[in-house]
């Protein structure tokens, strides 16, 4: 880890102010978590560091609006997750958080730096002697002929195929959430599904925010569909391990047939991926388990597997399936 300076931002305006500042090479530092685990690794090496982590008006959450849900950048991962309205209306945003990282890591890690995770794809965090487009652009992609076991099926490109691991964005996604973030040019929001990249001939650059630019909130607007939807995740052991498939799904009905349907599918592309065809497919029909297993192949069409990752083109669609029953037995 190569030295840098250190300092504490007393607002959000002087926290921008100082990354401005301080120019290429500067860092936000939130709860730490992603930065300084990528700083040991020499992924990020930053010449300076300013701490938000002290900025009370980016620590609350509300979920009592009648029209929007929303979640300050700063607020805790572990205390989100806990709320007793999302735990009942919107099952799914509280699953996602649950299910994400360990206790510690919860109860430490930002709503706003979980979003802006980076990818756990091996060749990216070890370096050398390893090719990654992400660490070192024009060096190449290890990943592609490589072991791409956990690598990304949709969303990929000839430079990178290195899968999105958050969960939290994954949920998101699937009801419509925007972001507001702040720069030395003013605030603007960002849709959820336009925060994150694909690759394409760019893999390292991952968001759609400057550099400069400070997440304050996220907000989430309101739905009926939040109380029948669920977070499911399929990973290599039951706690504390990325996802191989998830899905974030939520449902509603009228007469006995959908109505309405969401479906965001993580763990199997390089950004959090809305599956709006696979909803289109549910909307005016009966969700029967037939239904359910049609609309997970629908999700995860497209899907290119490499060497190692075919299989969870079968397990993506069967978590969206599964995903869908859960939602409708909550309706």
């Amino acid at each position: 880890m190569q030295p840098f300076s250190y300092s504490r931002a007393r607002t959000a305006a002087e926290a921008v102010e100082a990354i401005a500042a301080g120019g290429q090479g500067t860092r936000f530092l939130a709860g730490g978590t992603t930065l300084y685990d990528l700083m040991k690794l020499n992924v990020e090496a930053p010449r300076r560091v300013v701490d938000v982590s002290g900025l009370d008006e980016l620590a609350d959450f509300d979920t009592s609006g009648e029209s929007e849900l929303v979640f300050g950048a700063l607020a805790k991962m572990s205390d989100v997750a806990s709320d007793e309205r999302l735990i009942r209306d919107y099952p799914a945003l509280s699953e996602s958080l649950w299910k994400a990282a360990s206790q510690q890591l919860r109860n430490m890690a930002s709503l706003g730096g979980n979003l802006l995770q980076r990818t756990r794809c091996a060749y990216f965090r070890f370096g050398e002697p390893f090719q990654c487009n992400k660490r070192k652009p024009g060096s190449g992609c290890a990943a592609i002929g490589g072991i791409d076991r956990g690598h990304a099926l949709l969303g990929g490109s000839e430079h990178c195929i290195a899968t999105y691991p958050g969960d939290w964005a994954v949920a998101l996604a699937a009801f419509d959430a925007v972001v507001d973030v702040l720069g030395p040019k003013g605030r603007r929001s960002i849709p959820l599904q336009e925060l994150h990249r694909e690759p394409g001939d760019s893999p390292d650059i991952e968001t759609t925010l400057a550099p400069d630019e400070l997440i304050l909130r996220i907000r989430v607007p309101a739905t009926d569909a939040g109380r029948a939807s669920t977070y499911h995740k399929i990973r290599d052991r039951e706690s504390y391990a990325f996802a191989l498939a998830s899905a974030a799904v939520a449902v509603a009905f009228e007469d006995g047939a959908v109505s309405e349907a969401r479906i965001a599918i993580g763990g199997l592309a390089t950004r959090p991926w809305r599956a709006f065809e696979a909803e289109r497919s549910l909307i005016g029909k009966p969700l029967t388990e037939e239904a359910a297993k049609a609309a997970g192949a629908r999700a995860l069409e497209g899907a290119k597997p490499g060497h190692h990752n075919a299989f969870r083109i079968e397990l993506g669609a069967r978590t969206v399936a599964d995903a869908l029953m859960i939602a409708k037995a909550r309706a």
